[in-house]
């Protein structure tokens, strides 16, 4: 069954998402949707981004948000954040996520996040982002907030395709979440 994001969202709080895109032009009008509605209601954004993308959503952003509206989007540099370490490793980018939305946790501040994961080449170790995208789904429903996944849909294996889908409930495809058919929740993660 098809669902519009806010449908979705009125639904139910912990949503992880699978965003394929294709193409930049389509990437930037779901990104600038998604942090618009989210602000509209009042929710902050963790917005994880390439340095070199997030200016095209944020000149878009400023044209449609008030001043307090855009206050309420939290860029975070997607390198700085996958590679906090110094390699992909999902327990220090769980830690350095960790750090980040504990004041809106602590503080029962509503806040939704997007993330934009890129690589160079689709040929790191892809066990680690199972890994990665199990944790996360976890994170999102422990603690109760949606969030979009983005990856590039060319750049993407069949092998990730797989792993993706194993590892999110949803996926988005243009406006339009469906759910995953393959998805595979873990138990517990301790």
């Amino acid at each position: 069954m098809k669902k519009t994001l806010n449908q979705l969202f009125e639904e139910q709080k912990s949503v992880h998402v699978l965003y394929a895109y294709n193409g930049m032009k389509s990437y930037v009008e779901q990104a600038v949707k998604y942090i618009k509605n989210s602000v509209t209601v009042g929710d902050y954004v963790i917005f994880i981004e390439n340095e070199r993308i997030f200016p095209m959503i944020h000149n878009k952003l400023k044209a449609l948000l008030t001043k307090e509206q855009m206050e309420l989007v939290h860029y975070v540099n997607n390198f700085d954040f996958y590679f906090s370490s110094g390699s992909y490793h999902p327990p220090a980018i769980t830690e350095y996520f960790n750090k980040m939305v504990q004041p809106y946790v602590e503080n029962k501040i509503s806040f939704r996040s997007w993330a934009h994961v890129q690589w160079a080449t689709m040929e790191e170790p892809l066990h680690l982002i199972r890994d990665f995208e199990n944790i996360v789904d976890h994170a999102v429903n422990s603690l109760a907030f949606p969030l979009i996944c983005a990856y590039e849909r060319e750049k993407m294996p069949d092998h990730l395709k797989t792993i993706l889908m194993e590892t999110h409930p949803y996926v988005l495809i243009e406006d339009d979440f469906i759910m995953s058919e393959q998805y595979k929740p873990l138990l517990d993660l301790k």
